[in-house]
């Protein structure tokens, strides 16, 4: 069965808690729920850290185990060429997720080092934006 990584990044862990008139009040659960009921057929493994390194080395390992990725990083889009670094060393497809519509945000959040490597953007579209990536995902690794 082939899988698709979700792959979030930091206080993502406290969706539905933290700021949720911008975040919304779905959890981090509520996504993977999501995120597997648009793809019958797909493992969908779902992974949150704090941790930059944490990503990269997941994002490393989904060079073996994963057709797609589906990432928020949350700040890290704003900071991390590590992580745009290990995108570049995955093959398949990479759409990037913002829960906000992150140009509506302060200034600093309108850069993204990791859409430099995606084949796709979402943002503002709350937890939605995660089923709209992971459809985009199984329409480009369908067999």
């Amino acid at each position: 069965m082939p899988t698709i990584y979700v792959l979030n990044g930091p206080n993502l862990n406290l969706l539905g808690k933290r700021q949720p008139e911008i975040y919304g009040s779905e959890t981090l659960e509520d996504v993977g729920l999501l995120c597997r009921d648009v793809a019958p057929g797909y493992q969908i493994r779902l992974l949150q850290s704090n941790h930059e390194g944490q990503i990269v080395d997941w994002i490393h390992e989904a060079r073996e185990d994963a057709c797609g990725i589906v990432i928020n990083p949350a700040a890290l889009t704003h900071t991390s060429v590590a992580i745009l670094d290990a995108l570049n060393a995955f093959d398949g497809p990479v759409i990037e997720v913002h829960i906000s519509q992150v140009h509506k945000r302060e200034p600093f959040r309108h850069h993204s080092y990791v859409s430099m490597r995606a084949d796709g953007v979402i943002a503002g579209l709350g937890i939605e934006g995660y089923a709209a990536a992971t459809r985009r995902i199984v329409s480009l690794t369908a067999e």
